[in-house]
């Protein structure tokens, strides 16, 4: 029985191969910041007012020019196809439906211009900024031209973190072990879903500009991770600027200076992203940094959050201190790899309702009654 976005998990556990669970749900090393991401909300306790006439609530909000039917947006992720095939897709319709925004990832399986054929919706394109500037330009061009209205471009994944639960399914780079083999032949759903239609899925966006040989399959990985610029500065913020005429999200900030300079480089928000505990272990969860952050910038700044969120109670938290938005994105993995699109779908109407429901428990109509005032810091 699916209750709440845990469920997911665990029914995601039960039908993937171990090592696409891993790849989804590991983080780096021993997976510190992993727990951290999820401990931190504990931290912060409701203080709820009664007697506040709460009967009808509107969890809408406008972010930019764009209004959403919740403060949500699907969370850029990539090889998604190795979940299920056309996954992409599936996030992307369901978030349709649902009134919110999806960001597409650079890495994703499906191409961006798949994603506009597909329908109308709010869609936004993630950058990963790599060596060959006219290939980033070149998939900037692309991205306008299928319909992406804001770009959110990543800066905490220049160098890749050390992924040692995902790293132990191989026997070399690219190679799964004879374990991770015969895990694969338990489980012959995930081979029908994924495999059968079209075998390993390649790399929809980068599909342009790699070598044959790495067009399908996880090899492509390696050979993006090559070419990543690894010398990514504010220089190459302002550059992005110019070359990007719309919205500008910078995503993986998490000091008070970092948002400052964002903001003064022209972006018109940020992302407070630890990278779901992928990256550098140890790190503080973007949570403790929100209100300090929108101190800084004050109201007006558009500052979305995500790393670790799994219940609407945690979403109205983040909005209390300071968020503009929530971004949501492996729970929503765990639901397209077990049910597809009918998955996401629910998984997003268990989200919502979770918020509305503690909307209500607090007395409150309207996102904007939102407010420090709601929480006491334990």
């Amino acid at each position: 029985m699916i209750l709440n976005l845990n469920d997911w998990r665990q029914q995601a556990k039960r039908v993937l191969p171990a090592f696409a669970f891993s790849y989804v749900d590991g983080g780096a090393e021993d997976e510190i910041t992993l727990r951290h991401n999820r401990e931190v909300f504990d931290r912060w306790q409701f203080v709820p007012p009664v007697l506040q006439d709460a009967s009808q609530r509107d969890l809408s909000l406008q972010l930019g020019s764009e209004k959403l039917s919740a403060p949500l947006l699907i969370a850029p992720t990539g090889y998604n196809g190795m979940l299920r095939y056309q996954a992409d897709l599936m996030l992307a319709r369901a978030a349709r439906k649902a009134g919110i925004t999806y960001i597409q990832s650079t890495v994703s399986t499906a191409a961006m211009e798949e994603i506009a054929a597909d329908g109308s919706g709010n869609h936004w394109f993630q950058l990963y900024v790599l060596k060959d500037r006219e290939v980033t330009s070149d998939l900037l061009k692309r991205a306008r031209k299928a319909g992406c209205s804001t770009l959110v471009v990543s800066v905490d994944a220049v160098h890749f973190g050390n992924r040692e639960r995902d790293k132990r399914h191989y026997r070399r780079p690219m190679k799964l072990s004879v374990p991770s083999l015969l895990n694969v032949a338990t489980k012959p759903g995930w081979v029908w879903r994924t495999l059968k239609p079209q075998g390993m899925p390649g790399f929809g966006n980068l599909q342009p500009y790699l070598p044959p040989q790495y067009q399908r399959g996880v090899g492509g990985a390696s050979y993006f991770a090559a070419q990543m610029d690894t010398r990514l500065d504010w220089q190459t913020i302002s550059w992005l600027r110019s070359q990007w005429q719309g919205p500008l999200l910078i995503k993986g900030i998490l000091t008070v200076a970092d948002a400052q300079q964002a903001m003064a480089s022209g972006a018109q928000g940020i992302v407070l992203s630890n990278h779901g505990g992928r990256q550098l272990d140890g790190s503080i969860s973007p949570l403790l940094m929100l209100a300090e952050i929108r101190a800084a910038l004050g109201a007006a700044a558009t500052i979305l959050i995500d790393s670790g969120f799994r219940r609407g109670s945690e979403v109205v938290k983040a909005l209390a201190l300071g968020a503009s938005a929530v971004l949501i994105g492996r729970p929503l993995l765990y639901a397209v790899a077990v049910s597809g699109e009918a998955g996401v779908e629910q998984a997003l109407s268990l989200l919502r309702a979770e918020i509305d429901r503690t909307m209500a428990q607090l007395g409150c109509t309207h996102l904007a009654q939102l407010g420090p005032h709601l929480l006491r810091q334990r």
